[in-house]
């Protein structure tokens, strides 16, 4: 059964109205600061990895670093689904405020988390319950803040609308990468290892109370409030998995590559070019900051686009794009910083197709009374698999003299979401209830 809602006559662009633009702002501001606790993990890794897994060889340690970061994605299926039915239930704006507090928690405690010397194994017992939180916390936002903005907007502005969801994730990314340009620049290596990452962590909780007081200061959709509030009796999740598998299983399709991609150019950039071509934390991070600067020219600028000529030709060039670049781009990545920032910066504009129209197009895959969960849910498997493992495949796949082997992976990946997008069918237009 095709769970998706009938087209509609296409509406002109309208400007949008006052109050549809402070909910984007609020809903942007807000996820720019929940990535930021979220990626810091990424951002530090390489440098807090002794302190909670000692070993003799300094690889080991990151391993088992990169593996907590992966495990904070096996809860991010949990939160979509558990924060995802809390706001299908509850409101956008409950589900919103609810996600933040949690990782801006979870990141707090992690900067003040005594390490493996002073309290043994109890220290990466508590990193690894943060980073579980941080997950249930991530999970839950991408279907909340979707949601949220999609249905803050009018049929013909939704793409433009969904584009800021990205736009914040990658602002995030941002902030956490100039954070981490700020603290190396100003601290020396060995203050960094020793004590300079925990300040990263504790920015990035503390921005926490900002996000909180955004979420706070907006009203609840209309949508939600006129079609689900007071007339939701069933629960979201299993109408999701009972009704609605084959919309759920589309979303992971159209996930799988975007989630990759993100993760590999965005989120891990500045920790893989340094491990693998030796290239200073320090330019990583500036390659970072250049490449993410970018595409948040090209996020909305695709957004708009998408709202005239429709999601899918935007997707389709995305993920073959990346299938052809995936050889050139980690075969010619080197430790010289102008290559690297060249080759980062690429990925991320054609990541940018990506960014800009899954909000939307996953949030038109459902009816309004479990859109949240809809695409919390799945979205957060397929960041799981696609997007969480991928630290640990390129870490192992580079230890076991593979690393030449890489772009196979990558490219595969984007073939299959090539093929998703094309078999899909466009929702540009569609009425929303």
């Amino acid at each position: 059964m095709d769970t998706t809602i009938s087209p509609s006559t296409e509406e002109t662009l309208p400007p949008l109205t006052r109050t549809q633009k402070k909910a984007i702002v609020a809903a942007t501001l807000g996820t720019v600061v929940e990535f930021t606790d979220w990626i810091i993990y990424a951002a530090f890794v390489s440098l807090f990895s002794r302190h909670f897994f000692p070993a003799d060889n300094e690889k080991v340690s990151l391993l088992s670093a990169f593996a907590v970061f992966a495990v904070g994605f096996v809860m991010r299926p949990i939160g979509g689904a558990v924060l995802g039915a809390y706001a299908d239930r509850h409101g956008r704006k409950s589900g919103l405020t609810l996600s933040v507090v949690l990782m801006a928690v979870s990141s707090l405690l992690i900067s003040v988390c005594p390490t493996y010397a002073t309290i043994g194994i109890a220290a990466p017992i508590i990193l690894v319950l943060a980073r579980l939180l941080q997950g249930f916390a991530a999970g839950g936002e991408i279907g909340s803040a979707s949601t949220f903005l999609i249905e803050s907007a009018t049929t013909a502005r939704r793409g433009f609308a969904g584009s800021w969801q990205h736009f914040a994730v990658n602002a995030g990314v941002l902030v956490a990468a100039l954070i981490g340009y700020l603290l190396t620049s100003n601290i020396s290596e060995r203050g960094m290892i020793d004590w300079g990452w925990r300040l990263g962590f504790a920015i990035a909780g503390l921005m926490g109370i900002v996000a909180l007081w955004l979420r706070l200061s907006v009203s609840e959709t209309e949508v939600f409030t006129k079609n689900v509030l007071g007339h939701q009796r069933r629960n979201p999740f299993l109408v999701v998995v009972r009704e609605h598998r084959r919309a759920a299983l589309r979303v992971v399709g159209i996930a799988m590559a975007g989630n990759l991609s993100i993760y590999l150019w965005m989120v891990l950039f500045p920790t893989f070019v340094h491990l693998r071509t030796g290239l200073p934390l320090r330019q990583g991070f500036i390659a970072s900051v250049i490449s993410i600067s970018v595409s948040l020219v090209a996020i909305p600028l695709l957004g708009v686009l998408s709202d005239r000529i429709g999601r899918k030709p935007i997707l389709l060039a995305f993920a073959g794009g990346s299938a052809l670049f995936a050889w050139p781009s980690l075969h010619f990545l080197s430790n010289d910083f102008w290559t690297a920032t060249v080759i980062v910066t690429i990925g991320m504009l054609l990541s940018s197709g990506f960014t800009a129209t899954c909000a939307t197009v996953m949030a038109e895959q459902f009816p309004a009374e479990v859109r949240s969960t809809g695409v919390a849910l799945p979205y957060a498997v397929s960041a799981t698999l696609f997007g969480g493992t991928l630290p640990y495949i390129l870490t192992s796949m580079s230890n076991a003299g593979l690393s030449k082997f890489i772009w196979i992976y990558v490219a595969a990946v984007c073939i299959v979401s090539f093929a998703v997008y094309a078999a899909m069918p466009e929702t540009k237009g569609r009425f929303l209830d």
